[in-house]
């Protein structure tokens, strides 16, 4: 309303790294993103695992693994948000990616939630932790408003 302050700015809290691993390890949706031969940034949504400090993806042969394979820096990204309340919490992972072979692994790809796209990826990465940053939009006071019918 005209003359009321403007509201202050959402404040985002930062995350340590043992609260942005749990936190990823909440959900099974993420996002892998790496650039290109030509320098254009793909991200695609992968389903994935927290294994200690490292975020493991099963793939098919293609793209991803290419740029494992190619040395390529990795970025992988997941959140959770609640729209309607105006939270929610984002954590992104950056660092090298191999390929791995998950002989003797105590079953690492079972692990894994089943893909959504039921194709064969018969491929572990495994994207080793360099850096792990996180923010969360805390909830806050007031806001909602809620309505009942009379």
């Amino acid at each position: 309303m005209p003359g009321d302050p403007p509201a202050p700015p959402e404040e985002q809290e930062p995350l340590d790294q043992a609260t942005c691993l749990s936190l990823l390890s909440s959900v099974d949706i993420g996002r892998i993103a790496w650039a290109d031969d030509s320098g254009e940034v793909v991200v695609l949504p992968v389903n994935f695992t927290v294994d200690g400090d490292s975020v493991i993806v099963r793939t098919a042969a293609g793209a991803k693994l290419d740029a494992v394979r190619a040395g390529r820096p990795i970025s992988f990204e997941a959140d959770d948000v609640e729209p309607a309340l105006r939270s929610g919490w984002s954590v992104l992972v950056t660092g090298p990616a191999d390929v791995v072979d998950d002989t003797g692994r105590d079953g690492l790809a079972e692990r894994l939630p089943a893909p959504w796209d039921r194709s064969p990826k018969p491929y572990l990465i495994r994207l080793h932790a360099h850096r792990i940053t996180g923010h969360r939009l805390p909830l806050r006071a007031g806001g909602v408003t809620v309505e009942r019918p009379d």
